[in-house]
């Protein structure tokens, strides 16, 4: 050791930064693999992950089908299960954190919770910028394709994402536009035809004039749901899954 210490006792080792991730509907019951990818990368980071209780949600498929009353029902159980959450909470899904940072305030804004909450929602990639700002990703070096989701384009911001992408090694742009499923109403009867004809703009282009071993890259569970049903079986995945895989 330097000075002669060799030997002396160390203090306690810092307290990692603690992270709430959030279980999102779609992460949890329909790509559970992404919240495992997450949670091996926030690690990996030097980050504690915690999770709220059970039966959590931002209400989000009630807003977007215009069940506001019901909406504000489960967000209000939402926050009483969680009360407040220390530090940062990590949503996965685009739609959820969306939700949850700008619907969950306006549609209660006589509770303070709900402003708290909204306050503490970041993204993956937000995370990992703040919490961990001295982190290095693992380097895939390729380059990316795929979707960024309409949300982050129109409410959340995808800096930090493009900054991530851009330490990992993943090159390219994400298509813009939208990927036509568009949570449900790419599902809806007499859609299908709008729903494709959107993807048929940026994204299944994009898809098609990859260069080969290219990444494919969507964080939103409707727009990876899309390419599968319409890109002929590529199959797009989550930036955190991507990460966790090169660890």
């Amino acid at each position: 050791g330097r000075g002669g210490g060799e030997g002396r006792p160390q203090g306690p080792a810092p307290t990692p930064a603690r992270v709430t991730l959030w279980p999102d509907t779609f992460t949890e019951h329909l790509a559970p693999e992404v919240g495992r990818a997450a949670v091996a990368v926030l690690r990996d980071a030097g980050l504690a992950v915690s999770l709220p209780p059970k039966g959590v949600c931002c209400g989000l498929t009630y807003v977007s089908t215009g069940r506001l009353d019901r909406a504000r029902a489960v967000l209000r159980r939402t926050l009483d299960a969680v009360g407040d959450v220390p530090g940062p909470v990590t949503v996965l899904e685009p739609s959820c954190a969306a939700a949850l940072r700008t619907d969950l305030p306006a549609l209660l804004p006589d509770d303070p919770r709900a402003e708290r909450l909204a306050a503490a929602v970041r993204t993956f990639a937000e995370t990992l910028e703040e919490c961990a700002p001295h982190w290095q990703p693992p380097r895939l070096d390729r380059p990316a394709v795929g979707q960024t989701h309409c949300h982050q384009h129109a409410v959340l911001g995808d800096a930090a994402d493009r900054r991530l992408r851009e330490r990992a090694g993943l090159g390219g742009e994400l298509s813009g536009g939208c990927c036509g499923l568009a949570g449900n109403f790419g599902f809806e009867p007499g859609h299908e035809e709008v729903s494709a004809a959107c993807a048929g703009e940026q994204l299944l282009p994009a898809l098609r004039a990859a260069p080969p071993g290219a990444a494919i890259l969507a964080d939103g569970f409707s727009c990876r749901t899309q390419i599968a049903q319409l890109s002929e079986g590529s199959r797009a995945r989550h930036l955190a899954e991507l990460l966790a895989e090169a660890l």
